[in-house]
């Protein structure tokens, strides 16, 4: 494939020696491009347009066949020298460019990307337009940890001592005590009793005697 594409541009620069220098007396020789060509990495259809662009402007075009294109590029009378070539197939930009040269040759596989831009060259970017609307505020941020406690503030002086309160109201009686007696007090009475009677008895029987 390599050899064919060389040469069909051996074959294109022949012709253009070929053709008498007169010819050429006011015209500078065209920048011949050859190679294969692919959209979307495959091969273009034969009739496939394929054309050259400089400065958003079309300077040259062609049809593929059987995979393959060959383009002259010649810059009438505009000056081409240096300027870069880009290409497009079936309308689709080209990854690849090149620079023109006078009277050049180049082998230049193109590849069309659908999706591109077609027509001419990027025009200028608008203005900037109007800033949007605030939204609505947003929710509220967590609630921040506590604060450090204070210090302790410094103690107050004594008060002055109170003049003495009014005496209270008296208390309840307390509750009387158990009387006295019981059966130990009756015993001892008895006890009192007999003593009493033994000790009369005994002094009456001794007054006898």
């Amino acid at each position: 494939m390599t050899k064919t594409r060389f040469l069909a541009l051996v074959t294109a620069l022949a012709l253009l020696l070929a053709i008498p220098t007169s010819v050429f007396a006011q015209r500078v020789p065209p920048h011949v491009f050859v190679g294969s060509v692919t959209l979307d990495g495959v091969a273009a259809v034969d009739g496939a347009a394929v054309t050259a662009w400089i400065d958003g402007k079309q300077v040259a075009a062609t049809n593929a066949s059987g995979g393959e294109y060959s383009l002259l590029v010649d810059q009438g009378d505009s000056i081409f020298a240096g300027e870069t070539v880009s290409f497009k197939v079936s309308g689709a930009n080209a990854t690849e460019t090149a620079a023109w040269a006078q009277g050049g040759g180049s082998i230049l596989n193109l590849n069309g990307v659908t999706g591109s831009a077609v027509g001419g060259s990027d025009g200028e970017a608008g203005a900037a337009g109007p800033a949007g609307a605030a939204g609505p505020p947003g929710s509220a941020g967590p609630a921040g940890s506590d604060g450090s406690d204070g210090k302790s503030g410094s103690s107050g002086s004594d008060g002055s001592d109170g003049a003495a309160g009014a005496a209270g109201p008296a208390g309840p009686a307390g509750v009387a005590g158990e009387s006295g007696g019981g059966a130990l007090g009756v015993i001892a009475l008895i006890v009192a009793i007999v003593a009493l009677l033994a000790a009369g008895g005994s002094y009456m029987m001794g007054r006898r005697a």
